[in-house]
């Protein structure tokens, strides 16, 4: 176990404290903002994937419930969106806790495809219930508001988004080295010598399932809030699918390789701007390259050969 397992978080700390200096106009804090965001979703979604071994194909479904429960709740049935938030993060949890037993019953592709269907289930409920989401076209989100104080623009979400961040680093970090964490560790390596050793394989599977799903619908609802509107794209399978690339990218297994695959997936779409219409060859290039010769993913690749790194 790393002895000061808080460096890097207060590496993470003091980078978002000072980037705002250097921002050079909105555009930039922006791209801050969408980066930090997915770093949390990451996060979430490493404990289940890198950590617990457990497959989801679906994820964007859980931040589409986030997203659109800070939209509908105060649109149609006149909720505070503080509220709102809460209530999206106890429907994807539930939602996660029934359907993690039968899900987590099967393996390898039947699990992934399992996963996969319920992402589309959620995406499909969000088009076609036009008149409570918008449809297609999606809808508007109400302002957030803290009694007479309104959250408002770039700055406000910037410091927001930066403080979920830390605080879900140092959650992630308490969790891996607890007893929790051993034991979703021990799942990965093997389930039935988990078994063995007492391991309660399903409560562990469903409560890595449930958490990795409150994460991403609080930060689809803090995404909706943010951006004041919220289109069914969210919950899609290509946004999914891009989620576990920064999992991969980063380092499965790897705290701080969930925060460098979310800011390096995040800010590489605009970096390759300039290679008009090869964008997406180039993309995929890059992340070819990276899985020939860094198959378990930066952080690690770079921790192995030139010291630990969580």
């Amino acid at each position: 176990m790393d002895k000061h397992p808080y460096r890097g978080l207060y590496l993470i700390a003091a980078v978002l404290l000072f980037l705002p200096l250097v921002l050079p106009n909105s555009f930039y804090v922006d791209l801050a903002i969408r980066m930090v965001i997915n770093a949390v979703i990451v996060l979430g979604l490493n404990l289940l994937i890198g950590f617990a071994g457990q497959i989801s194909l679906g994820h964007a479904g859980f931040i589409g419930i986030g997203a659109y429960a800070s939209a509908v709740l105060p649109t149609h049935f006149g909720w505070h969106p503080m509220l709102a938030v809460i209530a999206g993060a106890l429907a994807a949890g539930v939602l996660a806790a029934m359907l993690a037993r039968p899900i987590f019953r099967l393996r390898g592709h039947y699990l992934a495809m399992a996963t996969l269907g319920l992402g589309i289930i959620i995406n499909i409920i969000v088009r076609n219930e036009a008149t409570l989401t918008g449809g297609p076209d999606g809808m508007p989100v109400p302002a957030m508001s803290l009694g007479s104080f309104e959250v408002s623009g770039d700055m406000h979400w910037y410091w927001i988004a930066a403080s979920l961040l830390c605080f879900s680093v140092w959650a992630s970090i308490n969790i891996i080295d607890s007893p929790f964490g051993r034991a979703l560790r021990a799942l990965h390596g093997s389930e039935i010598a988990s078994k063995v050793v007492g391991v309660h394989v399903v409560r562990y599977k469903v409560s890595v399932f449930v958490m990795s799903a409150t994460f991403a619908s609080i930060m689809g609802s803090v995404t909706a809030l943010y951006v004041g509107f919220v289109t069914p794209n969210l919950a899609d399978f290509f946004h999914s699918i891009e989620l576990v690339t920064m999992v991969v990218i980063g380092g499965m297994g790897s705290i701080y390789g969930s925060v460098l695959g979310a800011v390096l997936l995040t800010s590489l779409p605009q970096a390759l701007a300039t290679f008009e219409g090869w964008e997406t060859v180039v993309f995929g290039a890059i992340l070819m390259l990276c899985m020939i010769f860094l198959p378990k993913g930066l952080v690690p690749t770079l921790a192995s050969r030139f010291g630990k790194v969580d």
